[in-house]
């Protein structure tokens, strides 16, 4: 079972790395473990909605999405997570929602990011087939979230009225 990085952690130095592409063919007999780690990780948390591969530790551009954030906005009725492998947004609405946001490793802070309400990315699955979905609330959101941590960006370097949770 992967544990989750935490920034203040002397292993949370890979949160703050830009992440490394994954390369399909030189990566294919790893990225099956990779992925099977991250849904652990995530699936392990009841509040996780989305993982982002630093998480665990693995400086890769890979974030997966829970079930309930697609299936929210009737998105995608697959039986499982999105994977999302090389992801780049490609197009981002200027109007803009400040959002209440925490982290799976960012613990037990949240805050109120600035984040776009409507956002499309592409990115390739576990298969290596290129995809395209949009998204609005949670998923964009989501999109924003993770791809910031493969810029090595929290979501704290953006927060404002940070609080711990229970506070």
């Amino acid at each position: 079972m992967s544990k989750i990085v935490q920034k203040d952690e002397k292993s949370g130095k890979v949160l703050r790395e830009i992440a490394t592409p994954v390369d399909f063919v030189k990566e294919k007999k790893t990225l099956p473990k990779m992925l099977n780690d991250m849904r652990e990780a995530m699936f392990s948390q009841s509040d996780g909605v989305a993982l982002a591969a630093p998480q665990i530790g693995l400086s890769k551009r890979i974030f997966i999405l829970h079930p309930m954030v697609y299936r929210e906005e009737n998105k995608y009725k697959g039986p499982r997570e999105l994977t999302f492998i090389n992801p780049k947004i490609i197009k981002i609405s200027k109007d803009k929602k400040l959002m209440e946001e925490g982290c799976l490793s960012v613990r037990p802070l949240y805050g109120k990011v600035r984040r776009s309400s409507r956002v499309t990315i592409e990115a390739y699955d576990e298969n290596g087939k290129k995809f395209k979905i949009g998204g609005t609330g949670l998923l964009a959101q989501a999109f924003q979230h993770e791809t910031d941590h493969l810029e090595g960006v929290l979501f704290v370097d953006k927060a404002k009225e940070l609080y711990e949770l229970g506070q």
